[in-house]
């Protein structure tokens, strides 16, 4: 117990005075004559010994009564702190990722750690609040009450560790201060571990929301499996955590409109299909029932008219190779004669291909470079008989390394670069026994500077890449090498031609940087426009000759299916879904995080941060004492006789 005046208990002296009072009696007993002398000798032993009772009594009562005035007076307290004038600051981070849609027995894991929030905090309680997409700094309940009432769920999610370090700069700079950071989060686990702050001014309280259960279904993705004249085959993948079930119905819309349903038996992953019309717009969605998060049980995809890629052979030689992979229903192909060569049409491409020029001259290099600054794609394929001078200076003004002379050792081409984004979704696995092209001939390379696609035996580059330039280093004629005849060369250069221009996937994902190639021409001052709705955003975006480079980022921030516009004209559509990296409910054991303090709701953890600040004021009960004597004194005088 302490104490606010504890210079007044030196009052409790003064209880000295009714003792003194009490011991010291100034009056005298007079003597009075009666007949009967042995019965007054006995009425006088017994009225002493009664009176001598009525005064210890009532001396006992006053000198509490008087102590629990003066203690009164003295303000005492009970505090868990070691000063009475002690501040707390709060700082709580609230986790409203899409995990905390989990249910639990009173509602999701969000709107039960909001509502604690409301019931617990006071109103005017200064406090700042964060969450993963929202910062409420130095503020008080009741100014940010209907903020966190609305609060939607996050695409992303900080890192705890980062949570952490947001919450202490938070603070203020006063050591005087009791620090409190508050963690509330269902901790899925995630790539970065759990750890804790290790800092002895600041408490970290983590409360830790328990789903009901850990039970979840999700569609995972969507692709074309097989296409046809007619027909596109959409597979579904859908992913569950949990038990087994027998019959899940999945449907596909087109707009709003039903379109197919099936049903699919899931025990960890199924796959489901559905046919839909060829070269036909179409705004899917597709959706199943699941209790427990919601965010995964919708995803948006669409397929527009596809938009064909210009490709541009400039040839010496015979191109019947690449009439075969650039075919008319994805490219728009034409061949030239290099002595027919236009220079007015290179900037109408998104991919030309010098396909074994003996010579390029200083124009044509300077036409190519204006071609690849606004965005364009270049393939070399170089012949024999080339003008190494020439081709150098063309390979100089993209940072590539030069051609030494031909050398006519046979080599074999063993090498694939797997991670590569040409080659990244060939092969279903690394092949070991695969039977490798070879050359008859090839050119050196200066230096190694040049990123490798496909590389010989002994290490050096035979496809690769510079920017926006592709560059074999020896002839695929048929004479001078079997590529033309290897299962590589089809994805290998269908790729390059799909890549000079990004026609759209079926969806993306938000919160995540997407790179989207428009093909459309803009004029001068016109800007593309994101439309959702009554919604628009600009979006950076970067102007070519031929085509606009869109990156999405944090916009848009609900999945659904939006346009693109230029002005009031409509371009095309584009489909944006939530990450599903939390549907997946696993969670961290925060019960062996070290110098934390772990409570299951948040009403507990502001509980005890109140509680460690709170003082217990006891002076109202020292007054009630104090009466409470004041009433045996007076029943002690009236009634004991």
């Amino acid at each position: 117990m302490q104490f606010k005046h504890p210079e007044l208990l030196y009052a409790l002296l003064l209880l000295i005075i009714p003792i003194i009072v009490h011991l010291f009696q100034l009056r005298k007993f007079k003597s009075v004559a009666f007949t009967n002398v042995q019965f007054l000798k006995e009425l006088t032993i017994q009225t002493r010994k009664s009176s001598q009772i009525k005064k210890w009594l009532t001396l006992l009562t006053r000198m509490l009564l008087l102590a629990c005035v003066i203690i009164a007076f003295a303000q005492p307290y009970i505090s868990k702190s070691n000063s009475f004038n002690t501040k707390s600051e709060t700082v709580i981070y609230l986790d409203n990722s899409f995990s905390m849609q989990s249910p639990s027995d009173n509602g999701s894991l969000l709107n039960i750690a909001i509502k604690d929030i409301i019931e617990n905090v006071d109103e005017n309680d200064q406090i700042s609040v964060f969450t993963n997409d929202a910062n409420f700094i130095n503020t008080s309940l009741k100014a940010i009450k209907n903020d966190l009432i609305q609060l939607k769920h996050s695409p992303n999610q900080l890192a705890y560790d980062a949570a952490i370090l947001k919450g202490k700069q938070l603070f203020s700079d006063d050591e005087s201060t009791i620090k409190n950071l508050v963690l509330v989060s269902d901790f899925q686990q995630k790539k970065d571990n759990l750890t804790a702050i290790n800092d002895s001014t600041i408490k970290v309280k983590l409360v830790h929301l328990k789903p009901s259960n850990q039970n979840n279904i999700a569609i995972d993705s969507v692709y074309i499996s097989k296409t046809t004249v007619e027909n596109l085959e959409l597979t579904v993948r859908l992913k569950n955590q949990g038990d087994a079930i027998e019959t899940l119905p999945v449907s596909l819309f087109n707009d709003d409109k039903l379109i197919a349903k099936s049903a699919v038996d899931i025990t960890d992953e199924s796959t489901t299909s559905f046919t839909i019309p060829a070269n036909s717009i179409f705004n899917g969605r597709l959706v199943i029932d699941d209790r427990n998060l919601q965010y995964d049980n919708t995803l948006y995809f669409n397929i527009d008219q596809r938009e064909k890629i210009n490709v541009l052979s400039i040839n010496e030689v015979a191109d019947t190779f690449l009439q075969k992979i650039f075919t008319s229903d994805e490219f728009q192909y034409t061949a030239l004669n290099f002595a027919a060569l236009n220079y007015n049409t290179l900037e109408q491409q998104n991919l030309i291909i010098l396909n074994e020029l003996n010579d390029i001259p200083n124009s044509l290099t300077t036409a190519l470079k204006s071609f690849t600054d606004n965005g364009g794609k270049l393939l070399i394929i170089p012949s024999n008989n080339i003008r190494i001078n020439n081709y150098n200076q063309l390979f100089n003004a993209y940072g590539l390394s030069g051609f030494r002379e031909l050398n006519t050792i046979e080599k074999k081409i063993t090498t694939i670069n797997y991670s590569h984004p040409l080659i990244i979704n060939v092969f279903d696995k690394r092949v070991s026994n695969f039977q490798y092209p070879r050359v008859n001939s090839f050119y050196t390379n200066t230096t190694n500077s040049t990123s490798s696609i496909l590389s010989f035996e002994d290490g050096t580059s035979f496809l690769g890449q510079g920017g926006n330039v592709y560059r074999f280093s020896a002839s695929i004629e048929d004479k001078n090498s079997n590529f033309k005849n290897s299962p590589l060369i089809v994805p290998v250069l269908y790729n390059i031609g799909k890549q000079s221009l990004k026609t759209g996937n079926l969806y993306y994902n938000i919160g995540e940087e997407n790179t989207i190639d428009i093909a459309t021409q803009l004029q001068q001052d016109d800007i593309l426009t994101l439309v959702n709705g009554d919604n628009s955003v600009i979006p950076l975006q970067q102007t070519y000759d031929n085509k606009v480079e869109l990156i999405t980022n944090t916009y848009p921030d609900v999945a659904g299916i939006i346009s693109v516009n230029n002005k009031n004209t409509f371009l095309k559509k584009l489909s944006f879904n939530f990450n599903r990296s939390e549907s997946k409910l696993n969670y961290f054991d925060t019960q062996s995080i070290n110098n934390v303090s772990i409570d299951n709701s948040v009403a507990t953890a502001i509980s005890n941060i109140k509680s460690a600040t709170n003082v217990n004021e006891l002076w109202k009960w020292f007054v009630i004492f104090a009466v409470i004597f004041l009433i045996i004194e007076m029943l002690i005088l009236k009634f004991l006789k």
